[in-house]
């Protein structure tokens, strides 16, 4: 598992005292509030200290101690920000999108495995496991009906397949 994980895109400066807007790429706000630090590469390095998060429109208006000018905000555009998964807590039942790319997908009943999660989409009503296998997609929504147990740990995402879903 990565320690550090994408939490969003710094897309552009927001006014003259060096504070940036953020582009999301976690479920809220709440969440990038939980960081006093977060970092320029996938490593820890390159911290950044996280004064102020607050929301506008679907993205965060963010302040770092280190950035103190529009100027320097400007070295900062199109960076993407990672945060350290032991400065924040998600809920019990959820994952990390980037715990779930490359879990085997498997029939509950039969063990069957279908394929290898390549990507996590989502359009608005629920996640979707993008499923690779062979060069095919096949694509599952996270929906309880279906999605019958989650383990990163083991890698492995075990599915109840509705009728039709793997018909081609």
């Amino acid at each position: 598992m990565k320690q550090y994980l994408e939490v969003g895109k710094l897309i552009n400066t927001h006014g003259i005292k060096g504070e940036m807007k953020l582009e999301l790429w976690c479920n809220s706000i709440d969440y990038i509030k939980q960081f006093k630090t977060l970092y320029m590469d996938e490593y820890g390095n390159d911290s950044l200290t996280l004064l102020s998060a607050r929301p506008q429109k679907n993205h965060a208006i963010v302040k770092f101690a280190e950035i103190t000018s529009i100027d320097e905000a400007e070295n900062y555009k199109n960076k993407v920000l990672f945060g350290n998964r032991d400065d924040a807590e998600i809920d019990e039942d959820a994952n990390y999108i980037q715990d779930l790319i490359g879990c085997s997908v498997i029939d509950v009943n039969t063990d069957e495995e279908y394929g290898r999660v390549a990507d996590v989409l989502n359009y608005g009503a629920s996640d979707i496991l993008d499923v690779e296998s062979e060069g095919k997609h096949k694509y599952i929504p996270v929906i309880p009906d279906i999605v019958k147990e989650i383990s990163t740990e083991a890698e492995i995402i075990r599915i109840l397949p509705m009728k039709g879903l793997f018909d081609d």
